[in-house]
Parts: C-alpha cells; structure tokens; sequence
C-alpha cells in the first residue's frame, strides 16, 4: 500500500454491508469488500480482497488463476458508484449508476488470488447526471490497471 492509498479513518468509509446499502450488486458480482477515503464528489479507495474462492477462477484459468481484466474495470465501477450515491446521499435514494463507456484500459500485470486490489478512483467531472472518473487499480503499491470511464445515474424504474 503507497502512502496515497494508506486508509484515512477519518474520511467516511463503507464496508460490505454499507456497500449493499448504495449500490444493487450482490454476490457473486459485488467486487468491492470495503470503500474507503471517500471524498465528496471527488474520489473514493475501494478494496477487493481476491480469494481462491472467486468464481471466476475456475475458469479463468485451470491450473493459472488470474483475474479477469474487465472485472477490475468493473471493480473501479463499482467504487465510483458508491462514491457518486454517497455524494448524492438522499437525492440517489431508487436510482442506479450505469456505465456508459469505458476508455484507455491498460493492464500491467495479473491480479492472482491472496493479492489485495486497491481501487482508486478519482472524479473528473460530472454534468448533470454523467460523470467521468479516472481509476487506477494497484497491488501492493504496484499498478495493475488503469482505465477512463464514465457513467449516468438514472432512476431504477426508468432503465
């Protein structure tokens, strides 16, 4: 962990089940344990602790567990929408973040499972109802990933 990630405990923070409370994911698709550092509107440091028990890794692949890059993509998804509900607070109350694109997604190395992905996630802008984040995914202070991504908040009903 590199001092910019070190865990604030002074800065609101979510585990699990605060994370269940913002956002629709669940098993086995929540891919985020704790959100942390949160920023207001600004940026947000989400964990994954990657397990031998993931279900993906079966498959991906036998006998050469690695995690798939699209899913750390959706990890710092999921970090920036529980910042984007937590800086809404009660305006976000039956809405839902959608991605909407994603941009210059680089992988720089496996994630394998015992590492422990830190997310962090940082808001570029957001008009309305659209934000763009910049995410970059790190293990053990090294880079792993890194994306430009964006994302709508809409009403549950309306998708």
């Amino acid at each position: 962990m590199t001092h910019a990630q070190a865990i604030q405990p002074e800065l609101p923070a979510y585990d699990v089940i605060g994370i269940q409370k913002l956002i629709p994911h669940r098993y086995p698709f929540l891919l985020i344990d704790k959100a942390v550092n949160i920023v207001e509107g600004q940026s947000i440091l989400g964990i994954k602790n990657v397990t031998s028990n993931e279900p993906f890794f079966p498959g991906h692949f036998p006998n050469h567990p690695v995690m798939p890059g699209v899913l750390i993509v959706e990890a710092m998804a999921q970090s920036a929408a529980v910042l984007v509900v937590h800086t809404m607070g009660e305006a976000a109350h039956g809405k839902v973040v959608y991605f909407m694109s994603v941009e210059d997604a680089k992988f720089r190395k496996p994630v394998v499972p015992g590492d422990v992905l830190m997310v962090q996630c940082e808001a570029k802008r957001s008009r309305g109802n659209v934000w763009k984040f910049e995410g970059i995914a790190t293990v053990d202070g090294v880079k792993v990933a890194e994306a430009t991504y964006s994302a709508m908040i809409m009403d549950e009903k309306g998708a």
